[in-house]
């Protein structure tokens, strides 16, 4: 059997293997300052930084770390929405040696201080109403240094965009900081510190770039060990496969987040490396999507199927144009076939799906945006250099249609988890990283997923772990036992339900079990649906069966199509 048989499929427009430069990530900004000086770099709420000012602007922050203390390989948090001081801290830490730790600004005082704890991060940018809640965990971390941006620093934040990403009750919005001699404020960094070149030694193929956090249901999140090598192969791979797209004319639609390492590879890195224009929103709001698309007229569109689902059903989609759309990746969820086929008609561009994971920097498969075949229902094939198959049970290549695990090599793959050898060593065998997606793959070469192995809920293309959110509701005194399963949502993809047995004698409604989890969750992680029984479906041994209750939750939906 052909090992690689989408090979044959590759059109002459996209080469089979890639050169990859032996370059840091930061070096592409500054190369881009000098061939695109002029140029807009980023674009947010209608004020833009050309590539000359965000190259100084992150030298400046560069420089100011080191100042404070920051030297080769010490994390630096960054707690911001997508925004232009996002985008300089970024570089900035890049600059000055620093490895970068994308934190997800919704993240509760509980999960920020594990992620501070696991990273062992020594400074923190982020916004200042988020500055209560970091406050909080300072004593329990290794955070020395708070730099805070303020709401209306540098480019101005429009308070109805920005405030309603944060959760209201743990916001607590701070206007006048009084600060310490360890917290700093953003807008002084950049109009009192110099922007001078740093003499910092690299190498880029060892030298992590970033710590990107992510999870399974066996344990908490944990941190994606990414060197400047990974995260440049994915990014110049996926430049080869949008090869229509012009150096410095391409304007890019950063609605992904860049705490999430699919917003950063195809956004934040791809721009700079090609000179492309960023047009940043800092949280995904349907109207000011179109709004945006209409005005700025992006060309690139990377996203995930519950963003083009909400553009697509908004009532007034018709008074938007959105014909400058020409190339659509989608990652984090399956994309329905309906979905494509209705946003490719509204913009006259091309939408496919992809495949990822934030241990793989993070694509590795996708269906061909122009010339190649499209295969329904398939994530596409191998990106350049990158080789896989499914592997069956005993740690064979399974034959095509044959279901088995996903497994994947290439130069994008991780370096492994984060001060967690054991785990690493898990995920790897045989020098294959194995996905935890169960699929197959065709005769031709296209692959599949059918199932995923683990249990991780992919809602509205946020990945949630099962096992965090069981660990917060079980310390609620009503709760004798519980489990938490994905179940279908014709909108997110899935959502979050919780199944619950209460003690004896115990009573507690579905309100007030909402308004304890938001306490300790993200949002994005509260279950939308809870449901008490008296007993849960277990193993012989006393396990719970949450498959048994996915799959009960999909008869259900099933029955009431027909009957509908």
């Amino acid at each position: 059997m052909e090992t690689k048989p989408w090979l044959d499929l590759y059109p002459d427009t996209i080469p089979t293997s890639l050169t990859y430069e032996k370059k840091l990530v930061q070096s592409y900004l500054t190369e881009a300052a000098k061939t695109y000086r002029d140029k807009p770099a980023v674009h947010f709420m209608g004020k833009e930084m050309t590539y000359k000012e965000l190259y100084e602007c992150s030298l400046k922050m560069a420089n100011y770390l080191r100042g404070i203390g920051i030297e080769k390989g010490d994390r630096v948090a960054i707690m911001l929405p997508n925004c232009p001081q996002s985008v300089i801290s970024y570089y900035g830490i890049l600059y000055a040696g620093g490895i970068v730790v994308q934190t997800n600004p919704l993240y509760t005082e509980r999960e920020l201080e594990y992620q501070m704890k696991d990273s062992g991060a020594k400074a923190i940018i982020a916004l200042d109403l988020l500055y209560p809640r970091i406050s909080k965990v300072l004593k329990n971390t290794n955070l020395e240094h708070t730099i805070v941006t303020a709401v209306k620093d540098y480019l101005p934040f429009p308070k109805n965009i920005i405030y309603p990403f944060i959760q209201k009750k743990q916001s607590g919005i701070v206007v006048n900081v009084k600060h310490g001699g360890n917290d700093h404020l953003f807008k002084t960094i950049m109009s009192e510190t110099q922007a001078e070149p740093l003499d910092v030694e690299f190498d880029a193929e060892k030298d992590l770039a970033l710590i990107q956090y992510t999870g399974g249901t066996t344990g908490y999140p944990k941190g994606v060990m990414l060197t400047h090598k990974n995260l440049i192969a994915n990014a110049t791979a996926c430049d080869a496969w949008l090869y229509k797209a012009k150096k410095g004319e391409e304007r890019i639609l950063g609605i992904l987040p860049f705490f999430h390492v699919y917003g950063m590879t195809t956004v934040l890195i791809l721009a700079v490396m090609e000179g492309y224009k960023m047009i940043l929103l800092p949280k995904f709001d349907v109207e000011t999507a179109l709004k945006t698309i209409d005005k700025q007229r992006p060309t690139i569109f990377p996203g995930a199927p519950t963003i083009y689902i909400g553009l697509l059903n908004h009532p007034d989609l018709k008074k938007y144009n959105l014909t400058s759309i020409e190339s659509c990746l989608s990652g984090s969820a399956p994309l329905p076939v309906e979905v494509q086929q209705a946003f490719e008609k509204v913009t006259g561009g091309k939408l496919v799906e992809g495949y990822g994971l934030t241990e793989t920097s993070p694509v590795t498969h996708a269906n061909f945006l122009w010339e190649g075949e499209r295969v329904k229902g398939s994530i596409g094939v191998p990106w350049p250099d990158t080789d896989a198959m499914i592997m069956t049970p005993t740690g064979e290549r399974a034959e095509p249609g044959e279901i088995g695990e996903i497994v994947v090599k290439g130069p994008q793959i991780m370096q492994g988890y984060w001060n967690r050898p054991d785990d690493t060593a898990a995920t790897f065998k045989d020098g294959w990283l194995l996905t935890g997606d169960m699929g197959y793959m065709d005769e031709k070469g296209y692959f599949y997923i059918v199932d995923r192995k683990k249990d991780m809920i992919i809602a509205g293309g946020y990945n949630i772990y099962p096992r965090e959110i069981e660990d917060v509701l079980y310390e609620h005194p009503a709760i004798q036992e519980m489990v938490v399963a994905g179940v279908p949502d014709p909108y997110r993809g899935e959502t979050v339900k919780a199944y619950i047995v209460l003690k004896e004698g115990a009573s507690i409604t579905e309100k007030e079990l909402d308004e304890y989890a938001r306490k300790y969750l993200a949002a994005y992680k509260v279950p939308r649906i809870y449901e008490f029984r008296k007993e849960l479906p277990k193993t012989a041994v006393g396990k719970i069966l949450r498959r048994a209750l996915i799959d009960e939750e999909r008869r259900r939906l099933e029955n009431d199509e027909k009957l509908g």
